[in-house]
């Protein structure tokens, strides 16, 4: 009678163990990121690099190469080094890509040569242009994306005066940019939505097959409504790319504020979706 011998486990995505598999799995959970230095401060919607790092290190094996098209103050690109992984990240403001340029500099000085074989490539450009922009960089085969976009114009609309009057004070952006190519800055959300699709589709020729992406998004609320742009996102670019699942990153260290108190249901939004995708 023939033997058969049990096939040795091939870990074929990560290079993870299997507790810390598992954790991920997980279809919520909390991150609370450290105080933001000062330098970059001056971004108004920045995404921690130990977020960042969590999803890299799921998605991807180290020495493969990540892509953040929307890569604001250099977030990815920093979890990517500390990762082993190579990166190219686009960003539209000029002022946001040299401050990445710098902090990944830092960051290259203070991992020493880990990290001396490793890319990490900040290409100042709109990510809507991203062919002309990858011929021109020779950006090779992305093995994994992770972005978090513009909240529509979230950042336009009437908001805390508490904190606005704080960032002013402080020198700090209000705003991404004043670029009319600037997503940011598009009033229509139709409009708008296009856009940020087109540029996914865009990218999905230099994605390979059968890999990630991840795009950090929530709800936005505006006027007294809510524009699904997470769900719509889902169903959008699921078009484009095939929608795996969803993970929700829940913040439970913001202040709570009394809004329609005593009148309306206006809740406190601590969440944001990360969507994750697969280049089928």
């Amino acid at each position: 009678m023939k033997t058969m011998t049990k096939r040795k486990f091939q870990n074929r995505l990560n290079d993870l163990d299997s507790k810390t598999w598992l954790k991920f799995q997980k279809s919520w959970f909390i991150h609370n990121p450290p105080p933001r230095r000062k330098d970059v401060l001056r971004h108004p919607a920045k995404f921690p690099e130990s977020l960042a790092q969590e999803f890299i290190e799921f998605f991807t094996k180290r020495g493969q190469i990540v892509l953040d098209p929307m890569v604001g103050t250099g977030s990815t690109q920093i979890a990517a080094l500390r990762s082993g992984r190579h990166s190219y990240g686009i960003e539209l403001n000029p002022n946001y890509a040299e401050i990445a340029r710098q902090l990944i500099d830092e960051e290259r000085k203070n991992l020493c040569e880990t990290v001396e074989s490793l890319a990490s490539l900040v290409i100042t450009g709109d990510a809507g242009k991203f062919s002309e922009l990858a011929a021109k960089f020779e950006i090779p085969l992305i093995d994994y994306m992770i972005t978090s976009p513009p909240y529509w114009n979230m950042l336009h609309a009437k908001g805390s005066k508490t904190q606005e009057n704080r960032r002013s004070a402080n020198d700090l952006d209000l705003f991404y940019s004043d670029n009319p190519d600037d997503l940011g800055n598009i009033d229509d959300y139709d409009q708008f939505l296009d856009q940020l699709v087109d540029v996914y589709e865009s990218i999905k020729p230099f994605i390979r097959p059968r890999a990630y992406l991840t795009i950090i998004v929530k709800n936005v609320k505006k006027g007294g409504m809510v524009y699904p742009l997470a769900w719509d996102l889902c169903r959008r670019v699921g078009k484009i790319f095939q929608l795996k699942d969803e993970r929700i990153w829940c913040q439970d260290d913001l202040h709570l504020f009394p809004y329609g108190y005593g009148s309306a249901w206006v809740s406190n939004t601590f969440h944001h979706y990360c969507l994750q995708f697969r280049n089928e």
